[in-house]
């Protein structure tokens, strides 16, 4: 288990410790802290340490700093902490913050006067309990998500005794990393289980961090490669896990990333079926790769048994065939016969209400009904070009070209 770093640098007794460079990665998450008694660091950590440099056992002018933060930054350090103000470090030079921020590595200053044993006594003890109380966090979200537990009474109760607000509406959202095997493939065992590794601990890092900048989100680990989130059932929450998944696909780097979203479970007796629907749901985005990245169970419909479809092409023909004939490549806005049919099978087939949906005069949309049915030779009046109409349109909402229009 680990803390943040902006968790440890609000820790009562750290007020004096400065951030100088980084910031912007002040979410990283701090296995342990290691004074650094080496010339460099790169032998001697794993990854996500918080590096106290000295001088009191190497020098440590700008060149060996320089190199601190270069191989710190390229083993994953989750920050590094120069101690100033003493016989043997005066000061951070600037050469050595602009060069932390470049690299994004959180980059903090601690006055001699503030002693180690202290800095270092705080942040072991606030680790050592932050993995219990996330060990028993953990522990009652696996039995309810799973079902496995003894009481749902007694969960109920160790729930409320961990700060854990349940029993209120909540989605879950399921998120899964793709394309493992050829991440493999390319790297061999050995560098791709570190490349591996390093993607799932900042994936974690980041949803930790995104989680805490939202009241009432949840974060829940589970055995094997499914990272789980609890939500609030909140307005706006498509857009807000669209914007999630942007950010986190910067951290996926050469793999996938998709997620699915169950429907509302009222509270924490229905968190089993609400991560089951999740499950499916995600299947679904794996299989039709939206252009958002995530699926929503409670929009799936016809979609869970076009996701039994094994060949893709099949799909993608399909909506070729019927909408493809109102895509104009050649214009600036290429898709507006399409928009056009959406908002008119939105409208059932209403063209005064779909005129209405899309701002434009009752003539301007009776012209593009004319042309739909010109260039598709249908007709809106067909219940059967309205209901494969319908289908492909689902499909189509979350292609890669619909995502860029």
């Amino acid at each position: 288990m680990s803390l943040a770093l902006d968790e440890i640098l609000h820790l009562p007794g750290l007020q004096e410790m400065t951030v100088r460079a980084g910031a912007r990665n002040l979410q990283r998450r701090v296995r342990w802290p290691y004074v650094a008694e080496n010339e460099g660091i790169a032998e001697w950590v794993m990854g996500g340490e918080l590096v106290f440099v000295t001088g009191i056992n190497h020098p440590r002018g700008e060149a060996n700093l320089l190199s601190l933060v270069e191989d710190g930054e390229a083993v994953g350090i989750a920050g590094l902490v120069i101690l100033t103000g003493g016989t043997y470090i005066q000061g951070i030079p600037a050469n050595v913050l602009t060069r932390a921020e470049q690299l994004g590595l959180p980059l903090i200053e601690q006055p001699y006067a503030l002693k180690m044993v202290v800095v270092t006594h705080l942040i072991g003890t606030a680790l050592v309990q932050m993995t219990q109380v996330r060990r028993s966090r953990n522990d009652i979200l696996g039995q309810l998500l799973t079902g496995d537990y003894p009481s749902l009474a007694i969960a109920r109760q160790r729930a409320a005794h961990l700060a854990l607000a349940l029993d209120e509406p909540r989605r879950l959202l399921a998120l899964r990393l793709s394309g493992v095997d050829g991440l493999f493939e390319r790297h061999g065992l050995a560098q791709g289980e570190r490349v591996w590794q390093g993607v799932r601990q900042a994936l974690e890092d980041q949803l930790e961090a995104w989680s805490r900048g939202r009241p009432g989100t949840v974060t829940a680990h589970l055995p094997g490669d499914l990272f789980v989130l609890l939500l609030p059932d909140a307005a706006g929450l498509p857009a807000t896990l669209a914007a999630l998944h942007r950010q986190l696909v910067a951290v996926a780097g050469e793999l996938g990333l998709y997620m699915g979203l169950s429907s509302r479970a009222e509270e924490c007796a229905h968190y089993r079926h609400a991560l089951n629907e999740a499950r499916q749901a995600l299947e679904v985005a794996q299989n039709l790769r939206p252009a958002n990245g995530f699926c929503d169970f409670s929009e799936l419909g016809v979609l869970r048994l076009l996701q039994g479809i094994v060949d893709r092409s099949l799909i993608d023909d399909f909506v070729a065939q019927t909408l493809g004939p109102l895509i104009a490549p050649g214009r600036k806005h290429p898709n507006t016969l399409v928009h056009t049919l959406d908002a008119l099978l939105k409208e059932n087939g209403n063209g005064l209400k779909a005129a209405q949906r899309l701002g434009l005069h009752r003539n301007t949309i009776n012209q593009r009904i004319q042309r739909i049915e010109q260039l598709s030779g249908q007709s809106l009046d067909d219940p059967l070009f309205r209901m494969n109409a319908s289908v492909a349109m689902l499909v189509w909402r979350m292609t890669e070209a619909q995502g860029k229009e």
